[in-house]
């Protein structure tokens, strides 16, 4: 029988689905109530490039990806629709659409968060006379008030990852948005909003607290949509979608998609989800995410600490009275890097990477400088090699890769310790380059801190999974999801990092031979 036929002899709903739209891949797993993968599917996420800078996604494709994964994962599992709970949905973060909100036709593809078509408005506004002046005044409220919500505009930079600098882009060049938007007719959305948005067939509109806190256009402190930002970037507030708890009820799909209504009980950001998928429940919780990019997301309890240079204020989700805070740290070109390099057969497959740079003592001086994801504070980064000599071969250029990852994550590490003051807890890695056991182990003995790997790296899928599960009382409280966690490795510090210095030195100064290339 096909997976999205009515069964009038089904069993009663026993699982739960968690849907992750990532940067790369589209993956929908299914979960019993022991937290356990019972049916599986993963499809290629196919991003498009239409003019150098550009990255876009294909709302069609995407959504035919979607309910592709959906319906393959639950006929893998021989399960049939009805069997399901409910469907929590994880989705990356700041790639957004504008749609038409009578016809509900997009005027653009969806702009990925990796797009850079906004950089010279960026410039343009860092080194505008108008952004000074509010650093000054901002400055000011915050010495006399003492408010830290006055603390992040002080030093308020642009860049190119935000949504809010596309958005402003988009009704600046489209024409069809911005005379929509005058008529209050134009739709705002991240992936969350416009799959809610099709799955329901129009009735639902909404996001959710963390979506929502991601964009960089949503006020954490007031959790509401930043007017004075808007009204900057001449952004209509007309556009938002009304932002929702993060576990909740966001109504079924329409029955006509999957054969029978599924209620749909979570959507939520991906790092934020990861962060649940691995218990972070604490203040002080660390979770390390290292996947297309890299991020580290400390659990601040109900404390949101302000904006301060490398580091972001989040919301981690909202259930009911609860708002978790998070403070978010990130690093640009991991897994993007090691694709690349696969690509150019730097190797066949990326489970060689650890052994092959663990097969010679260090990378003889050579230093990876990634840049291919381009930073959003530097758009002309350089990504190089330096240090190449004729003895150089593939696995001097993998550990340099590798240990440029390491190297990052140390980096971040002492800025967070530095800077968020609590007491951090436990770490756990999450995502495709945690499986690498260099990478790992690198980082482990640079931060001097036990790291931790779950069982299952696809936490982003877990999260939105627990989330949902909740909602829908599938499982009771927090307290029994802790008990479903499972880790297949322990990283402890084996070597002094001053061991690393020497090389580590040599990367920094790499570093500084790449910006504004």
């Amino acid at each position: 029988m096909p997976c999205g036929q009515p069964d009038s002899g089904a069993a009663p709903a026993r699982y739960v689905l968690g849907v992750d739209v990532g940067s790369t891949v589209v993956k929908c797993h299914v979960y019993d109530r022991a937290a356990a993968v019972r049916g599986s599917s993963c499809r290629k996420v196919e991003s498009l490039y239409p003019r150098p800078g550009w990255v876009e996604l294909d709302p069609e494709v995407l959504w035919s990806q979607f309910i592709g994964v959906i319906k393959e994962a639950v006929q893998a599992a021989g399960l049939h629709m009805r069997q399901i709970a409910g469907l929590g949905i994880s989705t990356q973060r700041g790639t957004f659409i504008t749609w038409h909100k009578r016809t509900g036709k997009p005027f653009h593809n969806f702009i990925s968060w990796q797009d850079l078509r906004s950089a010279e408005l960026v410039n343009s506004w860092n080194k505008s006379l108008l952004l000074k002046v509010i650093h000054v005044i901002f400055t000011v409220l915050h010495f006399l008030t003492g408010n830290d919500r006055y603390l992040a505009p002080s030093f308020l930079t642009f860049s190119t990852h935000q949504t809010s600098m596309k958005l402003s882009w988009v009704f600046k060049n489209i024409h069809e948005a911005e005379e929509a938007a005058k008529k209050n007719n134009c739709c705002f959305g991240t992936v969350d909003t416009w799959l809610l948005y099709r799955l329901t067939k129009g009735s639902v509109y909404a996001t959710d607290y963390s979506n929502a806190s991601s964009t960089g256009i949503f006020e954490p402190f007031m959790k509401c949509w930043n007017p004075t930002l808007c009204n900057l970037l001449s952004i209509p507030m007309s556009v938002y979608p009304p932002v929702k708890d993060t576990s909740f009820n966001f109504g079924s799909t329409d029955s006509e998609i999957f054969g029978v209504p599924i209620p749909i009980m979570a959507v939520v950001a991906d790092q934020q989800s990861a962060m649940f998928g691995e218990c972070c429940f604490h203040p002080g919780d660390v979770k390390l995410t290292m996947g297309t990019g890299g991020f580290w997301n400390v659990n601040t309890g109900e404390h949101l600490f302000a904006s301060r240079r490398s580091l972001y204020p989040l919301i981690g989700w909202k259930i009911g009275e609860e708002v978790v805070y998070l403070t978010e740290g990130s690093i640009s070109d991991i897994g993007t890097a090691m694709k690349w390099a696969q690509d150019i057969e730097l190797f066949t497959n990326v489970d060689e990477t650890a052994e092959m740079a663990q097969s010679i003592a260090d990378s003889e001086g050579v230093c990876f400088i990634p840049g291919f994801q381009v930073s959003g504070y530097d758009p002309y980064l350089c990504a190089s090699f330096m240090g190449l000599k004729p003895s150089t071969n593939r696995n001097h250029l993998v550990r340099a890769m590798l240990e440029s990852v390491a190297f990052r994550n140390k980096l971040l590490y002492d800025i967070i310790v530095k800077k968020v003051h609590i007491p951090l807890r436990s770490i756990r890695a999450d995502g495709g380059v945690s499986n690498n056991s260099f990478v790992m182990q690198m980082t482990s003995d640079l931060i001097n801190k036990k790291i931790e790997k779950p069982a299952n790296a696809d936490m982003s899928s877990l999260g939105a999974a627990f989330l949902a599960g909740l909602a829908s009382g599938f499982w009771t409280d927090k307290e029994q999801l802790k008990k479903l966690r499972r880790i297949e490795a322990v990283f402890e510090p084996q070597k002094d990092s001053e061991e690393y210095k020497p090389a580590m030195d040599a990367w920094l100064q790499a570093m500084k031979r790449s910006p504004h290339w």
